[in-house]
């Protein structure tokens, strides 16, 4: 037996410098941003449509007009000012301005929600309208009260392709009228039409045409359920050119009904500017030159 010497290995074992639990600061941070979207996600399913509206117009205000405590509603969505001769003072949102028009002041919000709670009132405790209630929309907008009558493939308001009010509808208008009456606000009615054209084309009776006279028609059922003719500001017929929000060129609920109870200002608006937002021009008589 040979005398060769035994060779034991032993390997050694490395030291690894400590990490300093930075993986726990990062788990941390990460647990604590998942508490507070679960804490907001919570304070959100339980607030009302009147906060989540504020929250909403939080969100979107820009931030120059943020930082200067400006009225969101009355400037640019965007953080660059422009629109206007001088974009860095109001005057250059003035078109902006108009197109978006400052929100319902406190008082007069109160008494359109008012007007509100009562025609829902109107709607809920007739028998006849429990049918309708899928087809009335009643809300409100910066422009006033909004009330929409939509129609749908089964109920239309009026008879397909013409003017002719259903009987609902009318009992419906009639009923609305009187409570209309109950604010001085000005009102206006706009008829709308789905995307499917006339066999004569826009060169003959078409789209615009139909919609006109059915917001011709309304007002008519309107006036003879009460309203005060003094208080309509406009009736117009705005064809297939603005969808009801959400639907497709084709639905139903493109043919509609639009009655606006006017904020005041909106009114006035209406009654003494032209579209670009300036004052009408005035004529002196004393310049006026003789015929």
């Amino acid at each position: 037996m040979s005398n060769q010497p035994l060779i034991i290995r032993r390997k050694k074992k490395a030291n690894h410098g400590h990490h300093g639990g930075a993986w726990k600061i990062a788990f941390a941070d990460f647990m604590t941003a998942l508490m507070a979207l679960f804490l907001v996600l919570w304070v959100l399913s339980n607030a009302s449509k009147k906060d989540k509206e504020a929250i909403a117009e939080y969100f979107s205000t820009p931030l120059l007009v943020a930082v200067s405590k400006g009225d969101r509603n009355s400037s640019s969505n965007s953080a660059i000012p422009g629109g206007g001769p001088q974009p860095r003072f109001s005057e250059g949102e003035r078109t902006r301005s108009t197109a978006r028009p400052q929100r319902l002041s406190g008082e007069e919000r109160r008494h359109l929600e008012a007007l509100q709670q009562r025609l829902e009132n109107l709607v809920s405790r007739d028998p006849q309208f429990e049918e309708l209630k899928q087809q009335i929309r009643i809300e409100l907008s910066p422009e006033g009260l909004r009330v929409q009558l939509l129609d749908t493939d089964k109920r239309p308001m009026f008879e397909l392709g013409s003017a002719n009010v259903a009987p609902y509808l009318r009992k419906l208008l009639k009923t609305f009228a009187p409570v209309l009456n109950e604010l001085p606000n000005r009102i206006q009615i706009s008829g709308h039409t789905d995307s499917h054209p006339y066999p004569g084309g826009e060169a003959g009776y078409s789209n615009w045409d139909l919609s006109a006279d059915r917001a011709k028609a309304s007002r008519q059922e309107l006036v003879a359920g009460g309203l005060d003719s003094d208080k309509l500001l406009r009736v117009s017929g705005m064809s297939d050119r603005i969808r009801f929000h959400g639907a497709g060129p084709y639905d139903a609920a493109n043919r509609r009904i639009e009655i606006i109870v006017l904020d005041s200002r909106i009114a006035e608006k209406i009654l003494s500017q032209d579209e670009y937002g300036t004052e009408p021009a005035t004529i002196d008589p004393q310049q006026t030159p003789s015929p």
